[in-house]
C-alpha cells in the first residue's frame, strides 16, 4: 500500500521500517541495524528480510520485501551493491517513499559501481521514492527515538542540536564522541554518495524539527549552488546553521585570466556564498559544535561587549586577548556596578574588566558577581573563568551560577580550567545545557559566534540591490547580441564602454586607434594629458606587458608613443594580435581600487572589491560577495579591506567618494547577474575621486563564456 507520507519526512517519521539484509550473525551490519531499530526504542514497526528466513532477536526473517506486512514507509538496505537495484524495484511497487542504501560498492569503486548509482536513482525517480546514500550509515533521531545505524549502542544523547554530514566515518566518530562527552544531539544524518538526497533537500527537513535548535553540518562540497544558499538562508533565519566545509585546496586557478579569476576560486566563493546565507563556517570539529552548543544553549547578544569574571589574573589576561582576536570589546563597567562589586568583592579586588574576585572568590560571590554583570546596561554577554578554586568547590560554584544562567536575557560561558580538579563543575554545567569551555580562547570564539549570528540576523531580510533599470538592461541585451566576439575571448573596448555607459558606470573619454596618426587625431579633439593602452585580444595585463603609456601632452608625443609601444610589443609577443590602441583622457587624481565579477561554476556571479593596480594579487587585499548584492554585502566588500577603509581618507590622502564606489559596485554586480554569458568583468583600476565628484572605470576588461 503506497504511504501518503511526504518521501522525506518518511525519513525521520516512518509508521513502519524494514531492513533489508538483517543478519542472525552479530559481526554483520544487517544485525547492528536491526538490533538498534528494535532495541532502541523506535515505536513503530520493524520488519526483517533475509531470504533464509528464521528468527532474530525474536522477530521473523521474510523472505522479500513483498512480503512483509504494512505499514512500511522506511526501507534500510544492507546487501552486496548488485543486488540493491532489484530490492528499490520492490520497495517501489509496495510503495515505500523512503530508503537507506548503507551499503558501498557505488560511485566510489569506479565505472561499474556509478552505472549502479546511476539505476538505483532512476528506480527511485520512478516510484517517487527518496535515497538517501549509497555507502553511508543512515540516520538517528533521539527523540522519537530512530537508530538505523549499525553502530554499537548506546546511541548519542538526547539533545538539541542536529547533525547532517558527507562523511559516514565522521558520524561514528561523533557519535562516540558525544557519548563520553554528554554532548546532546536531536538528529544526525549520514549523506554518504548523496546520489539522490544531498545536504541542500535534507537541511530544511531537519529545520522543521521541534527539537532541533542549532544546526551542524560537515560539509565537503554543495551540490546546486544557489539553490543551497537560498535553502540555508530560509532556515537560518529560524534556526542557526554551522558549517565546517573541508578541502580548502585551490585547484584550477592558475587557469584564470584575470586578476579577479585569480583571486577567486573555491573557497572565496564558499565563504561569500555562506556569509549570504547566514551560514557560521567553523575552521574545526571541534569548533563547529562549540559554536553549535552555544547557539542552541544561549540567547543572541544585543551587543559586542563581553564581561569577563575570574578568580585570577593570568586566565583574565588570557580571556582579554581571546575576546579582542574576535573583534569583540571589553565592557566598561558603570561607577554603580562597580560600587556594588567593591561592596562584595575582597579589598584586593580588581573592579574593572577583566573582574578578578581573587582566589578567594566564593560561590556566592561568584554568583552575586555575575548577577551585578547581567543587570549592567554596559554588559551584552558574559564569560565567567573558574580555575580550580583553593577554598571552595569548583561544583559548588557551578551550582550557585546556574539558576542565573538560565534564566538570563543574555549569553553566559563558562570555562572550568583544569580536569579533575573542575569534573564536578564540568557536570554541572552540562546538565544544565551551560555552555562550557576547557580554555577562554574556546569560549571567545563561541561568544565571537553568538555575534555574528545575532549581526546577520539584522540583515537577513535584506533585498538584493536593483540600481539598473530594463531599459538600461535591454539596450545591453542588445549590445552582447550585436557582438560577434567567440566564447573564451576579451570583448572589443567600444563594447565594454557601452556596456558600461548602459549599466551607468562612468569611464573617460576614449577612442580606438589603428595607427599613430589615428591616436594623435583622437586625443587632440579629447584633449591632453592622455594614455595610450595596447588593444589585443591576447594581452591580459597591459601594464606588466608594456602596453601602457600614460601623461602624453601632444599630438607628436603620441603617435611616437603609438609606434614605440607596438614595435616593443610585437618583439616581445610576436603570436599577439595587435588591434590598435585606446586613446583616454587621463583622469584626475584620486584613490585606485579593484571591482571585478567572475562567474563560480557552483555558486554563479562573485563580485570583487579591493585595492587595485598592477600588484593587487600580490596584495591580496580583496573581498567577495555573491551578485546581485545586498547593502550588507555592499558594507562587507568596503568594511573588510583597507581599500574600502582608506576611502574615508588616510594620511595625505582626502576622503573619496564612498557613495560613487557602493553604486557602481550595485551596478557591476547586476551586470554580472543579469547576463550569464560574461565570464568575468574587471575594472582595473577604477578611479576614486575626492568627495562628491564621484569615480571612472579607467581601465575595463570582460570577457565572454
Amino acid at each position: 500500500m503506497t504511504s501518503t507520507l511526504n518521501p522525506l519526512h518518511a525519513f525521520f517519521a516512518p509508521r513502519g521500517v524494514v531492513v533489508v539484509g538483517a543478519s542472525t550473525d552479530p559481526t554483520k551490519l544487517g544485525y547492528g541495524v536491526a538490533r538498534n531499530l528494535l532495541e532502541g526504542g523506535f515505536p513503530g514497526a520493524v520488519h526483517l528480510v533475509n531470504p533464509k528466513g528464521g528468527q532474530l532477536l525474536g522477530h521473523p526473517l521474510y523472505p522479500s520485501v513483498e512480503n512483509v506486512p504494512d505499514p512500511v514507509d522506511l526501507a534500510v538496505i544492507l546487501i552486496p551493491a548488485p543486488a540493491v537495484p532489484p530490492v528499490l524495484e520492490a520497495c517501489g511497487r509496495r510503495g515505500i517513499r523512503a530508503a537507506i542504501v548503507a551499503s558501498g560498492g557505488f560511485r566510489e569503486t569506479g565505472q561499474q559501481g556509478a552505472e549502479l548509482e546511476a539505476a538505483c536513482v532512476e528506480i527511485a525517480q520512478r516510484h517517487d521514492m527518496r535515497l538517501m546514500g549509497p555507502n553511508c550509515i543512515g540516520l538517528v533521531d533521539t527523540h522519537l527515538p530512530l537508530d538505523t545505524t549499525f553502530l554499537p549502542p548506546p546511541g548519542p544523547p538526547v539533545g538539541n542540536v542536529a547533525f547532517i554530514t558527507h562523511s559516514g566515518a565522521l558520524a561514528a566518530a561523533v557519535i562516540d564522541w558525544a557519548r563520553g562527552q554528554g554532548f546532546g544531539f536531536s538528529r544526525l544524518v549520514s549523506l554518504g554518495n548523496q546520489a539522490d538526497v544531498n545536504e541542500t533537500d535534507i537541511l530544511p527537513v531537519v529545520a522543521a524539527d521541534d527539537h532541533t535548535r542549532a544546526i551542524a553540518m560537515y560539509l565537503e562540497s554543495v551540490g546546486a549552488g544557489r539553490r543551497f544558499v537560498e535553502t540555508a538562508r530560509t532556515v537560518a533565519r529560524q534556526k542557526p546553521i554551522v558549517a565546517l566545509k573541508v578541502g580548502r585546496t585551490e585547484a584550477g586557478q592558475q587557469a584564470a585570466a584575470s586578476h579577479t579569476g585569480a583571486l577567486a576560486g573555491q573557497e572565496r566563493a564558499f565563504e561569500a556564498a555562506f556569509r549570504r546565507a547566514g551560514v557560521l563556517r567553523a575552521g574545526t570539529v571541534q569548533q563547529m559544535f562549540q559554536w553549535a552548543e552555544a547557539l542552541a544553549q544561549q540567547p543572541l547578544p544585543r551587543g559586542d561587549r563581553v564581561l569577563i569574571l575570574t578568580n585570577a589574573g593570568g586566565p583574565g589576561v588570557t580571556a582579554a586577548d581571546a575576546i579582542a582576536a574576535e573583534g569583540l570589546r571589553l565592557a566598561r563597567l558603570t561607577a554603580q556596578t562597580r560600587q556594588l562589586l567593591q561592596e562584595i568583592l575582597p579589598p584586593a579586588a580588581s573592579l574593572h574588566n577583566p573582574v578578578d574576585m581573587l582566589a578567594s572568590a566564593s560561590p556566592e560571590q561568584y554568583a552575586q558577581a555575575l548577577r551585578l554583570g547581567l543587570d549592567d546596561p554596559g554588559v551584552d554577554m558574559v564569560m565567567v573563568i573558574l580555575p580550580p578554586p583553593p577554598m571552595f568547590s569548583a561544583g559548588a560554584v557551578a551550582r550557585a551560577m546556574i539558576p542565573l544562567i538560565q534564566t538570563a536575557d543574555k549569553p553566559v560561558v563558562v570555562v572550568p580550567m583544569g580536569d579533575p580538579l573542575v569534573a564536578e563543575a564540568v557536570a554541572h554545567l552540562r546538565a544544565a545545557r551551560v555552555p562550557e569551555y576547557r580554555f577562554p580562547e574556546d569560549a571567545a570564539s563561541a561568544l565571537g559566534a553568538l555575534y555574528r549570528r545575532a549581526r546577520w540576523l539584522e540583515t537577513a531580510d535584506q533585498p538584493p540591490l536593483q540600481p539598473v533599470d530594463e531599459a538600461a538592461a535591454a539596450t545591453a541585451r542588445r549590445l552582447l547580441a550585436e557582438d560577434t566576439t567567440p566564447a573564451g575571448r576579451w570583448l572589443p573596448p567600444n563594447t565594454i564602454r557601452a556596456l558600461l555607459t548602459a549599466y551607468g558606470i562612468p569611464t573617460p573619454q576614449e577612442a580606438v586607434a589603428r595607427n599613430a596618426a589615428e591616436a594623435a587625431e583622437a586625443a587632440e579633439k579629447m584633449g591632453f594629458p592622455v594614455a595610450l593602452k595596447v588593444v589585443s585580444p591576447d594581452i591580459a595585463h597591459k601594464s606588466d606587458a608594456g602596453g601602457v603609456v600614460l601623461g602624453l601632452e601632444t599630438a607628436a608625443a603620441v603617435a611616437e608613443a603609438y609606434e614605440a609601444m607596438m614595435a616593443r610589443l610585437q618583439a616581445a609577443f610576436p603570436q599577439a594580435r595587435l588591434e590598435g590602441a585606446l586613446v583616454q583622457q587621463m583622469a584626475p587624481e584620486g584613490q585606485e581600487v579593484i571591482v571585478g565579477a567572475v562567474r563560480d561554476p557552483l555558486f554563479g556571479p562573485l563580485v570583487m572589491f579591493g585595492s587595485g593596480g598592477v600588484e593587487v594579487e600580490g596584495l591580496g587585499d580583496v573581498a567577495f560577495a555573491l551578485a546581485p548584492l545586498t547593502a550588507a554585502d555592499r558594507g562587507h566588500l568596503l568594511e573588510s579591506t583597507w581599500a574600502g577603509r582608506k576611502l574615508a581618507g588616510f594620511r595625505n590622502l582626502p576622503p573619496a567618494d564612498r557613495p560613487a564606489v557602493e553604486d557602481t559596485l550595485a551596478r557591476l554586480a547586476q551586470l554580472a547577474a543579469d547576463f550569464p554569458t560574461l565570464a568575468e568583468i574587471e575594472i582595473n583600476p577604477l578611479r576614486v575621486l575626492p568627495e562628491g565628484r564621484g569615480v571612472l572605470a579607467l581601465d575595463v576588461r570582460a570577457r565572454r563564456g
